[in-house]
């Protein structure tokens, strides 16, 4: 039984953060609307805006040939009797004409990829790729973003449209015959990305069974260990430090792939963005479950035997003690609950834990900041319970002196 206890405790600490990488993968990944929700805020980004000006303004780039306009402005010049110099400055002009053109469709770019509706473009483009983003880990699915030999790519084609349609009513006319091109912006390229396929697809496979068989195996560990409370404590600390370890797996990963990006993606900032706003859910997740493991782990600890919980037990005992008899001597009872409380303590005790451990559990994305106040929360029910059950063993020793 040790030895099995032994193996289900390893075997869960190394499920916790592959479950919660399932977890990533069906709440984000395969659910459209939390999907939107996640790469919304991107089109404010301004990494991403500017990498969206550039593309669209490759893509719907006015070709004015400013040498052609400037030398037939000049011989036009010429042949009304002007001097040659005259259409020499003029044919000097070519350059310039090229950057007022180019800063004209920047401009008017710019002007869109930062209003609304490029905003609203950005999320119902998102929303109808979302397959082709299933198709880019699990290999299923079609749609706006396309998969490659391993790039990712967004179609920008509705931006582009729209930018050449502002650039007529602005008065720049030759981008009406602006002739079909590429309007495809590179999101993520990775050689590594058809091995990241095989991973999801199994990930697809497994589903969320995968969280609840790990809670499972972890509850058999400890179930069959000799000393529970110390297996407990073994398996959310061994948990926690698997999860940090991933973590800084993350950060490792991130910097090697922003250092080693590709030429086809345009925008190393843009990169950083996708990259960080597409895992902020497991990075979230993976910090929420280490806490939670030290947090259970020292809770375990500290309803031990041993020195150090014993002395903190019996201060707060102490002090739950102190204020139930100053309590007392004001007139303050609690009467039959705190009896009742002072008998039922353990199973009320109990009770609580399994009621925030369901909270926890129905907690929809639950975080750091949930962990905490469900701490919180729980110090404050064992502090109520304290004093419940020392007014109640207070009442009990005054009742034969109250009955005589």
């Amino acid at each position: 039984m040790r030895v099995l206890s032994a193996v289900l405790i390893t075997l869960t600490c190394i499920l916790v953060p592959v479950s919660l990488i399932t977890v990533w993968v069906h709440d984000i990944v395969l659910d459209t609307e939390r999907y939107v929700a996640t790469v919304r805020p991107l089109a404010e980004d301004p990494a991403v805006q500017d990498a969206a000006v550039k593309r669209i303004g490759e893509a719907a780039g006015v070709r004015v040939d400013g040498d052609q306009v400037a030398s037939d402005l000049a011989a036009w010049l010429e042949a009304q009797g002007l001097p040659p110099r005259v259409g020499t400055a003029f044919k000097s002009l070519g350059p310039k004409i090229d950057d007022v053109t180019r800063e004209a469709v920047e401009k008017v770019a710019g002007k869109f990829v930062r209003s609304d509706r490029f905003a609203d473009i950005w999320t119902d483009t998102n929303r109808l790729a979302h397959y082709s983003v299933v198709h880019a880990l699990t290999g299923k699915g079609r749609g706006a973003v396309g998969v490659d030999d391993g790039t990712v790519t967004l179609d920008v084609g509705t931006a582009v449209d729209t930018v050449k349609q502002q650039l007529v009513d602005a008065g720049i006319a030759p981008a009406a015959k602006i002739p079909d091109v590429d309007k495809q912006m590179v999101l993520l390229q990775s050689d590594q990305l058809g091995k990241i396929q095989g991973v999801a697809h199994l990930l697809d496979v497994v589903g969320n069974w995968l969280p609840i068989l790990t809670v499972l195996l972890g509850t058999a560990g400890v179930l069959l260990a000799r000393r529970r409370r110390r297996a407990l404590v073994t398996v959310m600390l061994g948990a926690a430090g698997i999860c940090l370890i991933f973590s800084i797996g993350l950060v490792i990963a991130r910097h090697y792939y922003l250092d080693h990006l590709p030429t086809a993606v345009q925008s190393p900032a843009a990169a950083a963005a996708i990259f960080d706003t597409l895992l902020h859910f497991l990075k979230v997740s993976l910090r929420t479950a280490l806490v939670l493991g030290v947090v259970v782990a020292l809770g375990a600890y500290l309803s031990g035997a041993g020195r150090l919980p014993r002395a903190v037990q019996g201060t707060a005992e102490r002090t739950a003690g102190s204020a139930a008899r100053w309590g007392s001597a004001h007139g303050v009872h609690t009467g039959p609950v705190g009896i009742f409380t002072a008998r039922y303590r353990r199973w009320l005790t109990i009770g609580v834990l399994l009621v925030l451990a369901l909270v926890f559990a129905l907690w929809n994305h639950p975080t750091v900041l949930t962990v905490l106040l469900l701490v919180l929360i729980l110090l404050a029910a064992l502090a109520v319970l304290a004093l419940l059950a020392a007014s109640g063993r207070t009442t009990d020793a005054r009742s034969p002196d109250d009955a005589a």
